[in-house]
Order: structure tokens, then sequence, then C-alpha cells
């Protein structure tokens, strides 16, 4: 692409079509649907992602976790027979209703200056913001969080009710006077897909609880019933839906260059070539977690933490999952602007 011609975004590719929610805002890119990727023949998949390919760059593949085996098997035979690194395949352990808003903030991010690399490798780190969860009538078929035996037992209770939370922290209520589940400490909007479960405790009582900006409504994706164990469902998902904010989050951390495949990337691993660090990186890591927490480092003395360090503004040390930055400052009075789709 020369200097003058336009800049072509990361293509963001999903499996199903509601997966792509409708843009948050004017600068959300759409995105590509590869539908039915097991079912049609090899060489018409190949020829897709090779346009694909051709034409963006990179394409970053976005797959559901309650898909059929069969999907990531295809998915991963044509990377191979395109011999491409530039095919990332990304299958975070979220729901449905918060896969998909991690695939809209993907696509918020897909518009601005993000090299490939980095905006593949933000969908790791902004998982850590989502809040994502269910109200079921049941719990008997729950295997996605840990269920207790009582709540097993209270599940066949008539009118029974669950308020679980999958994401990031597994939390099971049962609905009552008191049921709450710690959310988050930032403000979010929730989207909310109503299924076969009444919403008013998500709407009436989750939703203040957690000081929510604001509120949308969506369908109820084709694979929430799989994931959740049960058609009895409403999914909620709290988010940032802010480009300034998720921007500001991505570029905070800091950047290193993949040593196998070259390109920018931030956190331990390559989204593309699925390279970690190299063995030398890891021996030095290794000798600084051994150092007493006063350590000499570049010549002056400075004091560790064990968690992250500021340089500049920006997160000096390698980027741990584990630990994500907070999230910046979200005002709570003034709700965030929201795209016609929510």
């Amino acid at each position: 692409m020369g200097d003058g011609e336009p800049r072509v975004p990361t293509a963001i590719a999903v499996t199903s079509a509601d997966m792509a929610l409708p843009p948050q805002d004017e600068r959300t890119v759409p995105a590509v649907v590869l539908q039915d990727v097991e079912q049609r023949p090899l060489d018409q998949v190949l020829a897709e992602l090779q346009t694909l390919v051709d034409h963006h760059g990179h394409v970053i593949v976005v797959c559901s976790q309650a898909v059929p085996p069969a999907v990531e098997r295809r998915l991963r035979t044509v990377r191979s027979l395109l011999e491409s690194d530039r095919i990332a395949l990304f299958r975070p352990d979220l729901p449905p209703l918060g896969l998909s808003v991690l695939v809209r903030q993907l696509r918020q991010l897909a518009s601005c200056d993000l090299s490939p690399g980095v905006l593949a490798s933000a969908g790791r780190l902004l998982t850590h913001y989502i809040h994502s969860g269910a109200l079921l009538g049941s719990v008997a078929r729950l295997d996605r969080v840990p269920v207790g035996l009582k709540a097993h037992a209270k599940s066949w209770v008539p009118g029974s009710q669950f308020a679980v939370l999958a994401h990031p922290q597994p939390q099971l209520v049962r609905i009552g006077t008191d049921a709450a589940l710690g959310g988050p400490d930032f403000g979010t909007w929730m989207l909310v897909a109503r299924g076969q479960q009444p919403a008013d405790w998500v709407t009436g009582t989750l939703a203040p609880s957690w000081n929510v900006l604001g509120m949308r409504e969506t369908p109820l994706p084709a694979d929430s019933a799989a994931w959740w164990g049960t058609g009895r469902v409403t999914e909620f998902c709290a988010f940032l839906p802010d480009l300034s904010v998720l921007y500001q989050l991505v570029t905070s951390v800091r950047q290193s260059t993949c040593h196998w495949c070259g390109i920018d990337v931030i956190g331990d691993r390559c989204v593309f070539c699925s390279a970690g660090p190299p063995a030398e990186e890891l021996r030095h890591r290794g000798a600084r977690r051994a150092l007493p927490p006063a350590t000499e480092q570049n010549g002056r003395t400075g004091v560790r933490d064990g968690t992250r360090g500021r340089q500049g503004g920006r997160h000096s040390g390698p980027y741990e999952l584990e630990q994500a930055p907070a999230a910046p400052d979200v005002p709570r009075r003034n709700a965030l602007p929201a795209g016609p789709g929510g």
C-alpha cells in the first residue's frame, strides 16, 4: 500500500452472524462473517480467507468455544494450507454475548492507528474488563462455572432463578431478597439479551447495583443455550463502550516485537504465530523475580512491587495477562455516547 493510499483496517472475522453486533459508533468497522466454514467446500473457504488477507493484510478470526470442533479444525487447516502468519485464530473463554461485545470492541479499535499485532493482542487484554453472565432457570447442566451440590438441588425447585457471572471471576447466587453479584468498579454500559428467562432482576436490580451508565438490548445469541446448559436464559454483559477509553487501555501497555515473525505485539505471546518470549527473556525474568525487593535497575536503585512499574505514564514491564492495568477514569454521571445499535 502506497503512502498516498487510504489505510485498510485489519479484518475482524467471526464464525456466526449474531457475533456481529450493530456498530457502537460511526467509526466501528463491519465484521466479516465466515458462514458455515466446516460445511462448505474447502476451496471456497480457502479462497475467501485468501481474498481477505490480500485486501486487508491481516485477518483476526474470533471463534466461540461453543462452536463444534470441526469449525476450529477447518480454520486451522485453511491457515496451514495458506502458509500464512497473517491469520490469527482467537478463542477467548467468554460467554456468547460477552464474546460478541469483545468483537465489537476490536472492530472499534480497528479504525485506529494500531498495528495488526497490537490489535490482535488487545483482545486478550480487553477480556479483563468485560463482566459477562446470565440469569438462568436451571444450573443442572451448567459446566462453565463451578456449581455446588446445594445449588444443583435447588435447581430442581420450580420457579428457581440463578444469577451467574462467568467472567472475569465466576460467581453464582440464587435469586432472592439479598442476591447480589460483584461487578466492575468502573463505569460501564450494559447489554442485555432476553431469552426465555425474565430479565426483570437484571434490569431492575443488577444494573443499578453496578451503577451502569446506560443499557441496551439485543437478540439472544444462537449459542447461548448450549453454552449455559439451558434454554431458560437471559444474558447480560457490562463493558466499556467508549473508543477513547479502549484506545487508552491498549496504548498504555508496553509494546514489543515478536522474535519469530517480527510483528509488534503486547503481552507474552504473539496471536498470529503463537510464539512466546525467547528463552533468554524467560531466563532473565526468572533472575529478576529472584532478586530482593530493592534492586539495581538501569544504574538506579528502585523498589519493585511485584506487579507493574510505570515509566513515562506507560506500563514499563512485560504485560502479564493476569494483571490487567487499571481502567482509565470513566465518568459515571454523564452517560457515554452510544451508537444506534447499543
